[in-house]
């Protein structure tokens, strides 16, 4: 699950559905070639092979149009947690890829609104109702009905993308704090390159294992540069679409990643999910929709 802070801007909403759109393609894709290279590259390699690609990409586009890194003291210490929290989020998908089908994997994840909605009530106050407590309850059911044959299958490895939810929610929660004073691309190319540097200092300092192994890149660098490309172009098309078309329009659109991931699932791997799995991914659609419908029905709670 991805998230990008809505910027204001003209409202175009046909263009910024189309960029959306191009998100949830490019997104799936980007975690396909991840599952891929998991085959032969540690988890850990590839997240940073990933924030490689995004801060050296995401910088130049700062400096060739002038944007600003200025942020406030408290931004920069922000901008560290969420770079932490992303890094953790990456890596966790990732780790969850190379054992769960790509659409499992991102079905599950997709329990972050309900997660989100729950902590601004409870961290940050914000008035929830019972119709959409409800609602997240419906669509926590809906996400086990995903897990249980995942489960059956491969058995703990499915909290992986749950954790995804769970650090995304977060995530989302010091993205909000810090967007009113941070230019969003300044504020991925400052995570990329805060990445670039603590994941080196880790490589540098901490033994040889599992987790820090480097393997060879040899003949996968073209793969491993469409996995970095395509995620950091499918981030960008998302914040675009936010200037152009409010969030609560978009919102909806993202649930599309979930049937894209599915078909090239079906098509990379030949996995699709079984009816069961099935059912429960469109109860998450179905209750994620509901909650995004009350929120643009009524400011009062529900």
């Amino acid at each position: 699950m991805r998230v990008a802070t809505p910027i204001t801007g003209a409202d175009r909403p046909a263009l910024g559905m189309l960029l959306m759109l191009g998100f949830c393609t490019l997104a799936p894709m980007s975690d396909a070639f991840g599952k891929i290279l998991a085959m032969d590259f540690p988890v850990l390699q590839l997240v940073w092979v990933r924030f490689i690609i995004q801060g050296v990409v995401l910088t130049a586009l700062v400096v060739l149009t002038r944007r600003s890194f200025r942020m406030t003291v408290l931004g920069w210490r922000l901008t560290a947690l969420r770079t932490v929290l992303q890094i953790a989020g990456i890596w966790l998908m990732t780790t969850g890829l190379t054992y769960l089908p790509l659409a499992d994997a991102i079905a599950i994840a997709f329990v972050m609104p309900f997660i989100l909605l729950l902590l601004g009530h409870i961290v940050l106050k914000e008035e929830v109702g019972p119709r959409r407590l409800s609602a997240c309850g419906i669509g926590f059911l809906g996400t086990l009905m995903v897990m249980q044959p995942s489960f059956a299958a491969v058995g703990w490895a499915v909290l992986y993308p749950l954790g995804v939810a769970v650090v995304f929610a977060v995530f989302i929660l010091v993205t909000r704090r810090i967007a009113r004073e941070a230019d969003p691309i300044a504020m991925q190319a400052s995570s990329g390159v805060m990445a670039i540097v603590g994941l080196g200092v880790a490589y540098a300092i901490l033994p040889r294992s599992g987790l820090t192994d480097l393997a060879p890149i040899g003949n996968a660098l073209p793969s491993l540069l469409a996995m970095g490309f395509l995620g950091t172009t499918a981030h960008l098309l998302m914040t675009w679409s936010l200037r152009h078309a409010p969030a609560s329009t978009l919102a909806p659109m993202q649930y599309l990643e979930i049937p894209v991931a599915a078909i090239i699932g079906l098509l990379v791997f030949g996995d699709w999910p079984n009816g069961l799995a099935l059912a429960g991914i469109a109860v998450t659609i179905a209750t994620g929709l509901y909650i995004l419908w009350r929120d643009g029905k009524t400011t009062e709670p529900t």
